[in-house]
């Protein structure tokens, strides 16, 4: 159950951080209004928040969220922008994903 919980909160942070700076880039990449920016920002604070709601130290944590940010990332280039990922993407992704959940689940002693 605790890794359920911990998967939830990355995932949230995750949207949280990819949506906060799609926001921004939005503003300024393509002339939206300035409070798309702005509201931005605050969806990035929330990021920071829910990040540090894991019960593992920073390093950890941080060196985990990256892995799961690549493939979230991938994912909302497809969906929002509709980017396909390719077999290159899609391989590297799996890769960093098998790389965090061993720095993050695996039993310490």
């Amino acid at each position: 159950m605790q890794v359920i919980k911990s998967l939830a909160v990355f995932i949230l942070a995750g949207l949280c951080e990819i949506g906060g700076g799609y926001l921004i880039w939005v503003s300024i990449k393509s002339g939206k209004p300035l409070w798309y920016g702005l509201l931005g920002g605050l969806v990035l604070v929330l990021y920071g928040v829910l990040a540090a709601w894991q019960t593992a130290n920073f390093g950890r944590v941080y060196a985990t969220y990256g892995g799961i940010f690549i493939m979230m990332a991938l994912l909302w280039s497809w969906k929002i922008d509709g980017i396909q990922p390719n077999k290159y993407d899609v391989v590297g992704a799996t890769i960093a994903l098998i790389g965090v959940c061993i720095i993050m689940y695996m039993p310490r002693k």
